[in-house]
């Protein structure tokens, strides 16, 4: 039996549940209810720090040990997603291409949906095919709130020294 630990981060978009799995984060949810944030101890601190400096547009990565679980397929499927860089986008068809598997484009997109660590591994980077927003666990206005924040925030990056 997995032991997890679970803390609470306040985001400008609402309540983030964490969870660490003792290996690394396995989880990072938004719920739509507002709950105190937490201090389990240490094992929160980084990841905590981290989403602070990317909400406040300071950091464009993650540098975190993740416990992700799923099957093989997924875990292709979110490796590619950590690759999409910051303020871009890519495509349900661009992922399956990227994994060799032209076929798989609603594997890609229920994997997409499935990923359990968001923002992290950033499945709000893949829209649709004709660039339109597509679902999001945490709701769309979320996803749409997280691109505009990057592509802004890129934007910005384009002319620091």
């Amino acid at each position: 039996m997995i032991i997890q630990e679970t803390s609470y981060f306040n985001s400008p978009l609402g309540t983030i549940e964490l969870k660490h799995s003792g290996k690394g984060i396995s989880s990072l949810i938004f719920v739509d209810q507002h709950l105190p944030e937490n201090d389990p101890g240490w094992i929160f601190d980084d990841c905590k720090k981290q989403l602070k400096e990317y909400f406040e547009g300071t950091r464009t990565d993650f540098d975190l040990e993740l416990d992700l679980q799923g099957t093989e397929f997924q875990k292709r499927v979110w490796d590619e997603l950590i690759k999409i860089s910051y303020g871009r986008t890519i495509t349900y068809s661009d992922i399956a291409k990227k994994i060799s598997d032209i076929k798989s484009i609603r594997a890609v997109g229920k994997a997409n949906g499935s990923n359990p660590v968001s923002i992290i591994v950033p499945c709000h980077r893949v829209i649709g095919s004709d660039g339109g927003l597509t679902g999001y666990a945490g709701g769309l206005w979320r996803k749409k709130w997280l691109l505009e924040h990057e592509q802004k925030n890129a934007q910005l990056s384009l002319f620091e020294k």
